[in-house]
């Protein structure tokens, strides 16, 4: 059964039935209080929902303390099926989906950028997330009609698409409700704590809380050692032009401010400028003011973006919620009671590769806890090798030593890397590659194009074609262990529907669930079956193991 719901912004809304035909919703009701139909027909039908955007819907629904299990995102959907017929980067609103399907000018609705994040600092970015669902529909068309009308002509084009473009709609939509839950419950994350460790290491917090130019007292008593080994009074080191002016003047000249540049320089103080970097790093984007921005109540609430980077993995909109260092992660403490359980897919990319290509010899190396340990007497016992010259042959490095490793396993794992290399191939003639479930890379651009028809030189042309080709080459294999660790987050909050377990947090390969003591191997057996349930779902029936590192932890940071 499937409902259709279209959302007021008082609280209200209108929903229907839908029949499996194509047409208008019949049926359609209105009400005040669209938290408590949701609600009831959740308990009654268990439908699958079909809404514009979970963004805009779900999170209103939790905060009235309605869970629902199942849903199709329309723009998510639609994103995934415009890309497959060559078209990135448009609105993700109903608007731009109805223009798709009509051949209507695209709205341009100044859609915030997914694939990259707000400033740390600067607080949730919500602009662009509480439009409402028609925005850039025509005036005179009715909402909930555009929807039904968008909804089934995605449903047949995925029919045509076949069962993984289906698996891919439905786990993308999970991944919507998914990213919502987690955000509603949030990371718990200890303030005082992370201040006292802010205090520990950078020293005192400035006056005001830090404004701009504002530096803790360790902070700014380096940025003075900086400014005196350089002999530059008032040298800026927050200022890369500042810098490598004082470099220069040093008889140190360099292209950029770049730490593994700086590495390299032999100079007395390099290593506090080092320092410095690392220590301001911290302070911008994990300091009070991302403290104040991001922590209510405990908890550390970021903004998921499902499918934010073109291979399908996740992004987030500010807070770094995709880069918490090890000293943050300090902070983070489970309630009294409660601890947390942290399931991380140890080498997934591989793995996927030997899932994805059905290379016998490498998927039954990928039968083992250590995958690079099994594969370590292919090159006489030296398991860094083995990992060099996988990870080679998956992100396309080829020089120095790789080379003869990357030739020594296409002798030994020829589909496998016969795969990649076809990637690859794919990639530097211009053409799309696709993930396992049939998401679709970029089409190159038409700079691209005329690159590589020489405007630039033929040295320009060739370093274009191997750019993409090294970026086709990972994507079949990124984008595939974005689409197993969907299935993952899927599988596993139906699993735990009925504990005390929210999933808090989520990382490319790594979830992090928060739960009470007493459910805590329960839910590490609801992980590692949902890891076996992933990739059956994925990959098919597969030898190929996915071993999860499951640590129970009350502190994030004691679990690596």
């Amino acid at each position: 059964m499937r409902w259709v719901v279209h959302a007021d912004d008082d609280g209200g809304g209108r929903l229907a039935p839908l029949a499996q035909e194509a047409g208008p919703a019949r049926e359609v009701r209105t009400v005040a209080d669209l938290a408590g139909a949701v609600r009831d027909l959740e308990a009654s039908q268990r439908p699958r929902w079909v809404w514009a955007d979970s963004t805009r819907i779900y999170p209103q629904l939790l905060r009235a303390g309605v869970r629902i299990a199942r849903c199709h995102d329309v723009v998510l959907v639609d994103e995934i099926l415009a890309a497959r017929e060559g078209a990135f980067g448009a609105p993700r609103t109903l608007g731009a989906a109805y223009a798709r399907l009509h051949d209507l000018p695209i709205p341009d609705v100044g859609r915030m950028t997914a694939a990259t994040e707000a400033a740390g600092a600067g607080g949730p970015q919500q602009v662009a997330l509480f439009e409402p669902d028609e925005t850039g529909l025509p005036q005179e068309l009715d909402p909930l009609d555009a929807l039904v009308e968008v909804f089934h002509a995605q449903t047949a084009r995925l029919e045509e698409g076949g069962a993984r473009l289906r698996l891919l709609a439905a786990a993308e939509s999970a991944g919507a409700l998914a990213a919502a839950e987690m955000t509603h419950a949030g990371l718990p994350l200890d303030p005082e704590l992370h201040s006292a460790h802010l205090t520990e290491i950078l020293g005192a917090m400035p006056a005001f809380g830090g404004g701009p130019g504002a530096r803790p007292a360790k902070l700014q008593e380096l940025a003075e050692q900086v400014a005196e080994a350089f002999r530059t009074p008032a040298l800026n080191p927050d200022s890369p032009a500042q810098l490598l002016k004082a470099l220069s003047t040093n008889g140190l000249p360099v292209n950029s401010t770049r730490a593994w540049e700086l590495r390299e320089l032999d100079h007395p103080g390099v290593p506090l400028l080092l320092e410095y970097k690392e220590l301001a790093r911290l302070y911008s984007a994990n300091g009070w003011s991302w403290l104040r921005a991001w922590v209510r109540e405990g908890r550390f609430r970021p903004e998921y973006v499902v499918g934010g980077v073109v291979t399908g993995r996740w992004a987030s909109r500010g807070g770094g919620a995709l880069q918490l260092p090890a000293m943050v992660r300090r902070a983070v403490v489970a309630d009294p009671g409660w601890t947390f359980v942290v399931a991380d897919a140890g080498q997934l990319e591989p793995r996927v590769l030997a899932a994805v290509s059905g290379d016998r010899g490498l998927a039954k190396a990928a039968q083992a806890e250590d995958l690079y340990t099994e594969l370590g007497d292919v090159f006489g016992g030296d398991r860094g090798k083995a990992k060099l010259g996988l990870l080679g042959a998956m992100y396309g490095q080829t020089s120095g030593e790789v080379g003869p490793l990357l030739a020594t396993l296409r002798r030994r794992f020829p589909k496998a890397i016969g795969l990649v290399d076809d990637a690859a191939k794919t990639g530097i003639e211009g053409r799309v590659v696709h993930t396992r479930l049939g998401r679709a890379c970029p089409p190159p651009s038409e700079r691209w194009r005329r690159l590589v028809s020489g405007s630039e030189g033929a040295a320009r042309a060739d370093q274009v074609r191997h750019d993409r080709g090294r970026f086709t080459r990972n994507f079949v294999i990124q984008g595939s262990a974005a689409e197993w660790a969907l299935a993952l987050l899927a599988t596993l909050r139906q699993k735990l529907a009925n504990t005390s377990a929210e999933m808090v947090f989520f990382l490319h390969d790594e979830v992090v669930l928060h739960c009470e003591q007493a459910d805590a191997e329960l839910v590490r057996e609801a992980v590692a079956a949902s890891a076996v349930e992933a990739a059956r779902l994925v990959f098919g029936e597969t030898p190929v193991r996915f071993p999860l590192h499951l640590a129970t932890v009350a502190c994030y940071a004691d679990a690596k």
